[in-house]
C-alpha cells in the first residue's frame, strides 16, 4: 500500500520543490490536503527578560494531511509518505515573521535563566524561525509518535514581524513534501499567535496600588516594563523575605512549578517542592485581593477587561477570540472566576471541555435549572453548573461533541482520526473569526472556499457519499447533490434521525444552520431553494412536514 500510495503522489503530483512553494498558488489544490493548527490558541512571551521571566518565546504547530484518492475514501498520511516544513509568508497587510533575532533579549538571558546554550534564534527545543536556522528556508516538523501527527514542539517566534511592526498573528506556511521525490505536494497557512502584552504596570508601576508602601524603595527606571518587574520583584522580597533582585535575571518557574515550561513533564523539583504552583500563585493570591472596602480588585465574574486581561493578552490582543467570543462568552463562562482557576487543580490539565456546553443534540442534551443555557436550549453558556465555585467542567459523556477520553481537544481526534482543531482551528480561536478577513480565517478558507468550521465534505472526499451518516459527529453530506435528491430514504422509518439537528418540530436548529450561502435543487417542485448563510434548513422549505 505505501509503495503503491508513493508512486501515486510521484506521478500524480507535479508541484514546486520545497523553497519555491509559497509562490505557487497551484499547491491549494493538489491531492494532498493538509491540516494545521496552533495548540493553544495564543502563546504569551517575555517582552524583556532581563528581570525576571515567565515565558520564553516558544511556539507549537500540530499538522495532519490526507490524500484524495479519485472516487475512493481519504488516506490519513503519515512519516512514511510525507515530510512537513513551516515557512514564512506575507499576509494580506504585507506583515511577515521569518526571524526572531534580534526581537527578544532572550538569548542574552537564556543561559542565566535555563542553563542553556543556545545558538542565536534557537529555541529550547532546537526549532529555529526560517531566516535565523543554520540551513535558511523553510523548517522541518517531526513526526510525533506519541499522538501520531506531526508537530514542531518549540518554534521561537515573537509578536514583532520583519518591519519591526507589532503583530500578534502572523501567518505560517505549512507544507507537505513528497519524501521520494522532495516535492510540496499540499501547504495550509496558519496562525502563530503570539503576544507579549500585559498589563502589569496598571498595579506594580510606582505609584500604583502595589507600588505605593513607603517601606520599600520603589524602582525609578524609566523603561516602564522594567521599573514594573523591578516593582515586582522588590514585592516579593518585601513580602516573603526573598532576595530575588539580586539575583535577576529570574526564572519564576524555578520556585514556582509551570507545566508550560516542564518539557519533560517530571512534575515539580528541588526548590519547587512544597511551593505554590505558578498558576495558584498567580490566580490564587491575585483573586483573593480586596482594597480597604473588601472588595475585589478583581471582580469575580468580571468581565476579560476586568480580570484576565490585565496579566493575559490582552486589550490589545484579544486572544479570547472565534465563535465562542462572537457569542458573547467571557472567559469567565470556560474557566470560572480567579480563585477557581489558581484553586484545587492542576494547571493545563484540568481544563473546560466541548462537551461542557456542547452536552448533547437537539434531542438528547443535558438539562437541568442548575444549567445555563442559549437562547436555543441545546447549547450551554457556561461550561460548569450555577453555584459551583470550583467552576468544575461539566462532563456529558454521551455528547455526540466529546473530546477522546482522557484528552484535551487540541490532542483529539474524530473522523477518521482527523485533530479536532483540523476543522474547527485552535482553541481560544475556534472558526469563524470576526472580521472576516482576519488572518486566522486563512486556513479555513483556503481549505473549503469560505471561512467557518471544514464543513464541506469536497474538502477531503472526491467521490459522491450519498445516504450516510457517517460524517463528523454523525452528520450527514454537506452539498452533496445525491443526499439531497434521496434523503427521505434515510428519514424514512426513523425520523429522530433527522430531528436530532433539524430539531423535533423539523422547523430548524443551530445545528442545522447552512455555514455558507447555499442554492439546492428542490426536484419535487422543479425549482431553486436559496439558503442564506446562517439560516436554519427545515422541512417544509421544500416539501409538507413528514
Amino acid at each position: 500500500m505505501t509503495s503503491h500510495l508513493l508512486s501515486l503522489l510521484t506521478l500524480a503530483l507535479c508541484l514546486p520543490t520545497v523553497a519555491t512553494a509559497q509562490e505557487d498558488p497551484a499547491a491549494a489544490q493538489s491531492k494532498v490536503k493538509v491540516f494545521a493548527a496552533n495548540d493553544l490558541g495564543m502563546h504569551c512571551v517575555d517582552r524583556e527578560s532581563t528581570v525576571y521571566s515567565i515565558l520564553p518565546p516558544f511556539n507549537v504547530i500540530h499538522a495532519q494531511a490526507i490524500y484524495r484518492k479519485k472516487n475512493s475514501d481519504p488516506m490519513l498520511l503519515d512519516d512514511t509518505h510525507i515530510e512537513f516544513t513551516y515557512s514564512a509568508i506575507n499576509d494580506l497587510q504585507g506583515s511577515r515573521n521569518s526571524t526572531s533575532i534580534n526581537k527578544s533579549d532572550f538569548w542574552d538571558t537564556a543561559g542565566a535563566l535555563f542553563g542553556a546554550t543556545l545558538n542565536p534564534g534557537e529555541s529550547l527545543t532546537g526549532f529555529y524561525m526560517p531566516n535565523d536556522a543554520p540551513v535558511i528556508g523553510p523548517q522541518l516538523i517531526p513526526w510525533n509518535n506519541t499522538h501520531n501527527f506531526f508537530e514542531a514542539f518549540g518554534v521561537p517566534i515573537t509578536p514583532i514581524d520583519d518591519a519591526g511592526v507589532e503583530n500578534a498573528y502572523p501567518l505560517m506556511r505549512i507544507s507537505a513534501v513528497h519524501k521520494a521525490s522532495g516535492r510540496v505536494v499540499g501547504f495550509q497557512d496558519i496562525v502563530l499567535p503570539v503576544s507579549a502584552e500585559t498589563d502589569c504596570q496598571n498595579c506594580h508601576a510606582t505609584g500604583e496600588m502595589a507600588a505605593i508602601d513607603s517601606s520599600v524603595n520603589w524602582s525609578t527606571e524609566t523603561d516602564l516594563e522594567v521599573q514594573t518587574k523591578r516593582n515586582v520583584l522588590k514585592l516579593h522580597d518585601f513580602e516573603e523575605g526573598t532576595d530575588l533582585m539580586s539575583q535577576q535575571p529570574v526564572l519564576c518557574a524555578s520556585c514556582h512549578y509551570s507545566a508550560a515550561l516542564d518539557l519533560e513533564g517530571a512534575g515539580p523539583q528541588g526548590d519547587q517542592l512544597g511551593k505554590p504552583l505558578m498558576s495558584e500563585t498567580m490566580h490564587g493570591f491575585h483573586g483573593a485581593l480586596t482594597d480597604a472596602s473588601g472588595n475585589n480588585i478583581f471582580p469575580r465574574g468580571g468581565s476579560a477587561a476586568d480580570t484576565c486581561y490585565q496579566c493575559h493578552p490582552g486589550q490589545n490582543t484579544e486572544c479570547h477570540r472565534g465563535a465562542m467570543a462572537d457569542g458573547g462568552m467571557e472567559c469567565f463562562d470556560c474557566h470560572g472566576d480567579m480563585l477557581a482557576v489558581g484553586g484545587n487543580r492542576t494547571p493545563w490539565a484540568d481544563m473546560p471541555k466541548c462537551q461542557s456546553c456542547h452536552t448533547g443534540d437537539a434531542l438528547n442534551h443535558l438539562t437541568g435549572s442548575d444549567l445555563k443555557f442559549a437562547p436555543d436550549g441545546i447549547r450551554l453558556l457556561q461550561a460548569w453548573r450555577n453555584g459551583d465555585t470550583t467552576a468544575t467542567p461539566i462532563q456529558a459523556s454521551n455528547s455526540r461533541f466529546k473530546e477522546d477520553d482522557g484528552e484535551l481537544y487540541r490532542f483529539s481526534k474524530g473522523h477518521e482520526g482527523m485533530a479536532c482543531t483540523a476543522c474547527h482551528g485552535s482553541p481560544h480561536a475556534t472558526w469563524p473569526i470576526t472580521p472576516e478577513y482576519n488572518n486566522d480565517n486563512v486556513a479555513s478558507y483556503e481549505a473549503q472556499g469560505h471561512t467557518g468550521t471544514i464543513i464541506e465534505c469536497s474538502t477531503c472526499h472526491t467521490e459522491s457519499l450519498g445516504n450516510t451518516l457517517e460524517g463528523p459527529h454523525g452528520m450527514h453530506a454537506v452539498g452533496n447533490t445525491s443526499f439531497v435528491d434521496d434523503h427521505e430514504d434515510v428519514a424514512d422509518g426513523n425520523l429522530d434521525l433527522c430531528r436530532s439537528c433539524h430539531g423535533a418540530d423539523l422547523k430548524g436548529t443551530v445545528l442545522s444552520r447552512v455555514a455558507v450561502d447555499r442554492r439546492i435543487w428542490n426536484s419535487e417542485d422543479d425549482r431553486w431553494e436559496n439558503y442564506t448563510k446562517g439560516e436554519m434548513v427545515r422541512c417544509d422549505t421544500c416539501h409538507g412536514m413528514p
